[in-house]
């Protein structure tokens, strides 16, 4: 009994541990690329730096946590987010297994640049949307979580509008929207972008793995 509580528990950490292992993959790639400007410069560039290998391992382990919560969130929950979780999980892991371009290359785009660009942009598109979809079900599951779970929805949300218009500079013969002497934010807003979207994805772990009490709606 005790044996198989312990292997539950462990399982019910996995996500998490998982989680935790993408921040600290994309930690370490800032700390180890100092030549990479973290306000200009999208995190998708550093797989051509020093431990490039460390950005396609943060995807995947986000990706299968991702695959996880979905499978935890179970079919009584709201299709439209489950779909919306699900295209972004399935975007991140097809961004992880094609590189970006080097920097300098926004104009002419490789097929692989094509393929990370438009997994990424839709997995980002994605997530708060699934994150406004969902969080009735989560906050029911897990009402102690339903101000950090608002929080973090309200910033994915305004992060990644303000990054779908970074992007369309960057790409429209840009950049053009900076600040100062910096030619543009995108990299900046990209890092609070998949801040949030680590973070919502770690809180929404937590609140699936609470059952909703006998009664009480699951629809989000």
């Amino acid at each position: 009994m005790t044996a198989a509580h312990t292997a539950g528990a462990a399982g019910a950490r996995a996500p998490l541990t998982l989680i935790g292992v993408g921040a600290a993959a994309m930690a370490a790639l800032e700390a180890l690329n100092p030549q990479y400007d973290l306000v200009s410069e999208t995190l998708s560039r550093y797989v051509h730096g020093t431990a490039g290998w460390l950005l396609p391992a943060a995807l995947l382990a986000v990706g299968a946590a991702s695959t996880v919560l979905a499978a935890r969130l179970g079919a009584g929950t709201r299709r439209a987010g489950r779909a919306a979780l699900l295209v972004w999980t399935a975007g991140i892991l097809v961004a992880a297994l094609f590189p970006a371009d080097p920097p300098g290359h926004w104009s002419r785009p490789s097929p692989s640049e094509l393929v990370h660009g438009n997994a990424a942009f839709l997995a980002f598109a994605a997530l708060p949307t699934a994150a406004v979809l969902l969080r009735g079900t989560l906050t029911a599951r897990r009402p102690g979580l339903r101000t950090a779970l608002a929080v973090l929805t309200a910033a994915s949300v305004t992060a990644t509008a303000a990054l779908a218009v970074l992007l369309v500079d960057v790409m429209d013969g840009g950049p053009s929207l900076g600040l100062g002497g910096v030619p543009t934010l995108v990299g900046l807003v990209e890092r609070l972008v998949i801040a949030a979207d680590f973070g919502w994805i770690a809180l929404a772990t937590a609140a699936a793995g609470t059952r909703a009490r006998p009664g009480r709606d699951r629809r989000g």
